[in-house]
């Protein structure tokens, strides 16, 4: 029971890495909601986390760590809260 909650406990753990304003390195992050040039929307733990920029680009995903690699001037980092469930969960409820 102990290895079962620190499991989880180390899952909900994540990182954020920012370098001048203008690199910034996430760990941890469940999956990509959105982005454009201007605002790149992750999930980290059952939260949205909004980063706000110019000429913002994701160069590299790793989906076996959760790490994000992303440039461009970065202006924002906000957290909000858990994002709705999308459309096909919804229809196969």
């Amino acid at each position: 029971m102990v290895m079962d909650e620190r499991k989880n406990l180390k899952s909900k753990i994540h990182s954020v890495l920012i370098e001048n304003r203008e690199k910034i390195t996430i760990n941890g992050v469940d999956d990509v909601e959105s982005f454009d040039e201007n605002n790149i929307i992750l999930i980290v733990n059952d939260e949205l986390l909004v980063i706000k920029g110019f000429d913002l680009r994701i160069n590299k995903i790793n989906t076996e760590t959760g790490e994000v690699f992303i440039e461009g001037q970065i202006y924002s980092l906000e957290y909000g809260e858990s994002p709705k469930k999308g459309l096909l969960s919804r229809l196969f409820k």
